[in-house]
């Protein structure tokens, strides 16, 4: 792969962008749990609260990654691309999360 100016990999900016979206989607992971609490308690509301919850630890494994890939320089672009699938996973676990968070609250 090409070099950049700063000495690094072409693309290497991607895992500057995943870490701090990542965290602020764990943010938004927390604020969605919060707001299932406006709901009636039930099975189905524990379940999407376990969903949202596992969500967060999904992006906080992508930060993680994300961090990971921009420390070392070796197979750094094999951590940013695992930190941008489980990016992209978790972004589809959240819009599932979101969906049921719909029909539970009412």
């Amino acid at each position: 792969m090409a070099s950049d100016a700063t000495g690094g990999r072409q693309g290497a900016g991607l895992s500057a962008h995943i870490l701090p979206t990542s965290a602020t989607m764990i943010g938004v992971c927390l604020t969605a749990l919060y707001i299932s609490l406006l709901g009636p308690s039930s099975e189905s509301r524990v379940l999407v609260d376990k969903l949202l919850a596992f969500d967060g630890l999904v992006f906080l494994g992508s930060a993680l990654l994300s961090f990971v890939s921009m420390r070392v320089a070796r197979e750094a672009g094999r951590w940013e691309r695992l930190a941008e699938s489980v990016f992209v996973g978790g972004l589809g676990l959240l819009a599932l999360g979101g969906v049921a968070l719909a029909f539970v609250v009412n």
